[in-house]
């Protein structure tokens, strides 16, 4: 990524750190100038059964898709608001949410819990950061190809049940997730904020 960004005429630094350790994060932070956008991208998913769902799997996906996204929001808004110009300035939170944080899907009850608390996290937090110059905003994708999907979309039964159910007609791509990530960061979305974008080629419109 630092490469494409570097190609592009930018710069970046990559900084590596666990979002589960709060002092990871708020160390990763300080070594920062300023922060203007936070992509709070880092979640899991174990599909399985409602009743086959063990204690473990349900502690660790809460971990990392709720108490690690709200931590790291919360970190990343103190550095965010030190900026004396912030209210003139703006500053921008997207939480990757997904489809399933309006709807539900079968084997995904614990995922689908956990985005619909990245959900309200969205809202509560656009609603008290407003009047601080700090946008809040969460989209949500269908299923996407990567390279950690790719494997689950060799299975055609899999794919096809995916596919079926977006009236598109096909999986998405990581450039149309992040298509939408730039609109959201930039200041063509100055006025949207407690909301959220979905990207999932109508499989909520059924």
């Amino acid at each position: 990524m630092a490469k494409h960004i570097a190609a592009a005429g930018g710069h970046a630094r990559i900084i590596v750190c666990d979002v589960t350790k709060p002092e990871q994060v708020n160390s990763a932070l300080a070594s920062l100038e300023r922060l203007d956008i936070l992509l709070n991208n880092a979640g899991m998913n174990i599909p399985e059964p409602f009743l086959e769902v063990s204690e473990s799997h349900l502690d660790d996906m809460i971990a990392l898709n709720v108490r690690a996204a709200f931590l790291v929001a919360q970190a990343a808004v103190r550095k965010m608001l030190q900026h004396p110009d912030r209210r003139k300035l703006g500053g921008s939170v997207i939480h990757v949410s997904s489809q399933m944080g309006r709807v539900g899907a079968e084997r995904r009850t614990v995922y689908c819990m956990t985005k619909h608390a990245i959900e309200g996290l969205t809202k509560a937090m656009a609603a008290e950061l407003a009047p601080r110059g700090v946008r809040v905003v969460s989209i949500a994708p269908t299923f996407i190809t990567t390279p950690l999907t790719a494997p689950f979309f060799e299975n055609a039964e899999f794919k096809k049940w995916v596919v079926d159910r977006i009236p598109l007609g096909r999986i998405g791509t990581v450039e149309e997730v992040a298509n939408a990530v730039l609109f959201l960061a930039s200041p063509a979305a100055s006025l949207v904020t407690g909301s959220s974008l979905l990207v999932d080629g109508g499989w909520t419109a059924w």
